[in-house]
């Protein structure tokens, strides 16, 4: 791809961003999340193999869709509250849609099978900006809508992602495949102490971030695209491949690393929360 045209697809992505993590209104986020979608298509199917272009229109499918459910969530709260503030959503049918419509731009389950596709049919580099970048604003208007959305359906949705993150990516050999399970797996981690502790989904998120940077961009120096291509790579860069491991445990949430840390807190802050049904 012409670099002039990677960077104004890259500006543009900070520009989509930017406006949805710090709009207050409704149309503006919307705006944001429409840009950031449309700058990421280019950069997704830059190879113009089928692959590519294919993980490209799923792409594309998912996020509309996606897009026009938070425009139609946002308008039937404004049409019932005369409100269009983020932070005013009280319309209870509008809540359970945009909590619907942001789990499918996050990729969480049961909205999770375009992301591993997505993920597998895009270069490494854009599939780092898919697992961190693309995921900001939609866990930014999550932290902004917490207290009106439905939190049973959230939390249904966060143990879903939790449990089928772990299982679906066991029997993967595609390296890209195991990270976007892996990410589908930390969105139930965040998305489960939404309501309670919003602070540690951040915390959570931000973490995930640097760990999922860190082994994307290993692999893509080392071009290791599946396991059996891993396995090998410590001949070529020992030091490089060591950090690789410990990163990966880290993400696993193995203890000491930095990982289990969040997990330590939300399991902490669940046991707080009295959410197991009275004995009668």
């Amino acid at each position: 791809m012409n670099p002039q045209a990677k960077l104004v697809f890259t500006l543009s992505l900070l520009l989509g961003t930017t406006t949805t993590i710090t709009s207050n209104h409704w149309i503006t986020a919307w705006a944001g999340l429409e840009i950031n979608t449309l700058s990421i298509l280019p950069l997704i199917s830059q190879s113009h193999h089928p692959r590519a272009i294919e993980a490209a229109t799923k792409y594309f499918l998912t996020q509309a869709a996606a897009s026009a459910l938070v425009l139609f969530s946002s308008m039937t709260n404004a049409w019932h509250t005369g409100q269009w503030d983020i932070t005013q959503m009280t319309h209870p049918t509008s809540c359970l849609i945009l909590t619907s419509a942001i789990a499918m731009k996050l990729g969480m389950v049961p909205f999770h099978f375009w992301f591993p596709e997505v993920l597998q049919g895009s270069p490494l580099t854009t599939g780092l900006l898919l697992s961190t970048v693309m995921k900001f604003p939609p866990i930014t208007l999550l932290f902004m809508t917490y207290p009106s959305l439905n939190p049973t359906l959230l939390t249904c949705m966060a143990i879903m992602s939790t449990a089928l993150g772990g299982w679906m990516g066991l029997n993967q050999t595609q390296t890209r495949k195991i990270l976007a399970f892996s990410s589908i797996s930390h969105l139930g981690w965040m998305a489960i102490i939404l309501s309670f502790n919003p602070k540690l989904t951040l915390l959570n998120f931000y973490l995930y971030a640097l760990m999922t940077s860190t082994v994307f961009l290993t692999l893509n120096t080392v071009k290791a695209l599946k396991l059996s291509t891993l396995i090998t790579t410590w001949t070529k860069a020992p030091s490089l491949n060591a950090m690789l491991l410990l990163t990966l445990l880290s993400l696993a949430g193995l203890p000491p690393l930095t990982g289990f840390l969040p997990k330590w807190l939300i399991i902490q802050e669940l046991t707080k929360q009295d959410m197991a049904p009275m004995a009668t």
